[in-house]
């Protein structure tokens, strides 16, 4: 999996949608993430097919909302989804909230089916708490390639983080740049222009650093870009202790659905 992709969260306007996902992909970015939910499947899915990549190439990873986990809605969601992305497989299929309608037992023998029907090749969870991805890797045949959840330099997640290293469970990152506070937290700032880079760019390799995959939403061709640009930067021990230290907490996807 790319240690960096294009969120779409928020991106309902078709073609802006489109476009995103076509310049990130000509740009070298090669992980798309979606959902159900967002509403854009099928816009992503023209991004896809315009750009000048390989789908072979692609990582692309969408999730099936709380009122479709039942084991037929799962089935039948992710049929739906295909058509809209115009694609015959996912990459990662992700039970997109433990809410509602999930049962661990009904849900993933869902996602079960659909890893042996070829329709996606890897399961994932996101928003699961530490107790909820351990029942999730006991209950799934096909395995749990990877939690998708929010994670930042104001919001650590040093439990969760840990219990998915010991279950073998990789992290994804969404919401990466705490929907912009980075810019307003001066150990970041600090540290961006001690490298001559943006507070994003610093966020994004802190990350990387701990072995996370980050997901940054983005639509204009200058942010897509200065978050690609952070893969060449290279923090240095002094300033991820920094960061690893920020005392600040701040969850920016609090639902009233949510586990915590």
């Amino acid at each position: 999996m790319p240690m960096l992709g294009l969120g779409t969260w928020e991106n309902t306007d078709p073609d802006a949608c489109a476009n995103a996902v076509q310049t990130a992909l000509e740009m070298g970015y090669r992980h798309i993430d979606t959902a159900q939910i967002y509403g854009n499947e099928e816009d992503v899915g023209a991004g896809i097919a315009a750009a000048d990549v390989d789908r072979e190439d692609i990582f692309l990873a969408t999730k099936v909302w709380i009122n479709e986990l039942g084991h037929d809605d799962v089935i039948e969601s992710t049929k739906e989804s295909l058509d809209k992305l115009g694609v015959d497989y996912v990459d990662l299929l992700y039970v997109h909230w433990p809410a509602r309608a999930y049962d661990p037992s009904e849900t993933l023998s869902a996602f079960d089916e659909l890893v042996e029907r070829g329709l996606t090749k890897r399961v994932g969870i996101s928003n699961f708490e530490p107790e909820q991805v351990r029942e999730a890797v006991e209950r799934s045949d096909a395995g749990i390639f990877a939690n998708q959840i929010e994670l930042h330099p104001l919001l650590q997640q040093d439990e969760l983080r840990e219990v998915c290293a010991e279950e073998g469970v990789e992290i994804v990152a969404y919401s990466p740049l705490a929907r912009g506070t980075v810019f307003d937290v001066d150990v970041l700032s600090d540290i961006a222009d001690k490298h001559g880079v943006s507070e994003a760019q610093v966020s994004l390799a802190w990350l990387r650093e701990k072995g996370v995959t980050a997901i940054p939403k983005a639509t204009s061709e200058s942010h897509i870009r200065d978050n690609w640009e952070s893969l060449a930067l290279d923090l240095d021990d002094e300033d991820i202790d920094a960061i690893d230290a920020i005392e600040q907490v701040d969850r920016r996807v609090d639902p009233d659905f949510a586990p915590w």
